[in-house]
């Protein structure tokens, strides 16, 4: 799903091509908390190549719970990141957190044109939408038939704050970059997943939980053929094993960050603070989905995929597989995609999990 902007009276913010078509070349710019990720893609004979990607941290505090605090930080990043992967695309698809967003299913009469529709929408929206509508941006999409009534159609609305689409939209803008699309989150992973869907082993796989671990926060995402069902973020992520790495052994977060990734670490390291952060993430799952079948009419699911930079970790998946009884593997969209010279395949491979986000939008250039 994604918006393109539309042409209307009065004060709204539309989401940019969330729900809309755009059919030109876009790159995926994922804004995590600690770092930013590019992504080009293009598609040919039914099959996907990647052009390039590459990513760039963040300076400390730039983007704080996935909100921008400082615009021209992430747009510097974003733009050194672009030169790296030598991307010239001006054409961006930004995502937005799903809990920075409203969405509401609203039956409408199926007689409506769509200014008509989108006229009413905007007229009752204060009714669905717990903010001043000034301050929102939103846009809609119709589903299909209500089962409420035979001539209604359910429309998807959603909304969010206008000023949390425009930092991001003001950070892109900043490397030079036209944020063309905006998404969210859960739609990116949605649509990342019909990717992942033919690695998955059985002949049954209708309930998949995605759980992306990142430097600071794990997003569950449920989906049901499919279809995302469920979304709940909670503050956990792979800082808190940098930090372990920083009190047992007295380094500096940079030295932490590139001792964890390319390693050098005492003989220790493994038994004493690896394998308790393993298990801390294994309960972090476990949570995750207590959560969900607790909130939901589901009591199991039938596959777990690990996304996420800290998916990266060594064994995580086989941890997850043997304390939780659930078939889990690791995310790579990129397993049948082609690779353009620019790209190194190793390190594709290494990044691949924490790059779901940044597909689900690359991909928005052949809805």
């Amino acid at each position: 799903m994604c918006m393109q902007a539309r042409e209307f009276d009065g004060d709204f913010l539309v989401l940019a091509s969330l729900f809309k078509k755009k059919n030109k070349a876009l790159i995926g710019v994922d804004i995590s908390s600690t770092s930013v990720k590019v992504l080009e893609l293009s598609h040919n004979n039914g099959r996907y190549q990647v052009v390039a990607y590459a990513s760039e941290s963040l300076p400390a505090n730039a983007v704080v719970e996935q909100s921008i605090n400082n615009d021209e930080a992430v747009g510097e990043a974003v733009r050194r990141a672009i030169g790296r992967a030598r991307i010239s695309t001006k054409n961006a698809a930004i995502a937005v957190a799903g809990s920075a967003v409203i969405t509401k299913i609203v039956p409408m009469s199926g007689s409506l044109k769509d200014d008509e529709m989108d006229f009413q929408i905007r007229a009752e929206a204060d009714q669905y939408i717990p903010y001043p509508l000034e301050e929102v941006a939103l846009d809609w999409e119709v589903q299909g038939p209500s089962s409420s009534a035979t001539d209604m159609v359910d429309v998807l609305l959603a909304a969010c704050r206008s000023e949390t689409v425009e930092r991001r939209k003001d950070a892109a803008e900043y490397a030079g970059l036209e944020a063309v699309v905006v998404d969210v989150e859960a739609f990116c992973t949605e649509r990342a997943y019909t990717l992942i869907a033919d690695q998955l082993d059985g002949g049954d796989v209708e309930t998949v939980a995605v759980i992306d671990i990142g430097a600071t926060m794990t997003t569950l995402s449920v989906l049901h053929e499919g279809k995302s069902i469920y979304t709940r973020e909670q503050l956990f992520g792979g800082r808190q094993l940098t930090e372990d790495i920083m009190r047992r052994y007295g380094l500096s977060e940079d030295e932490a960050q590139r001792v964890k990734l390319e390693g050098g670490l005492p003989d220790d390291y493994e038994a004493e603070v690896l394998e308790p952060f393993r298990n801390a993430v294994v309960q972090q799952v476990s949570r995750s989905l207590q959560f969900f079948y607790s909130s939901s009419q589901f009591n199991d699911v039938d596959y777990i995929v690990l996304a996420g930079g800290t998916a990266s970790i060594p064994d995580l998946a086989e941890r997850v597989q043997d304390a939780l009884g659930i078939a889990t593997v690791i995310a790579n969209p990129f397993v049948s995609m082609t690779l353009s010279q620019k790209v190194n395949a190793s390190q594709l491979s290494n990044d691949a999990p924490s790059l779901m986000i940044a597909c689900g939008l690359a991909m928005r250039s052949f809805d």
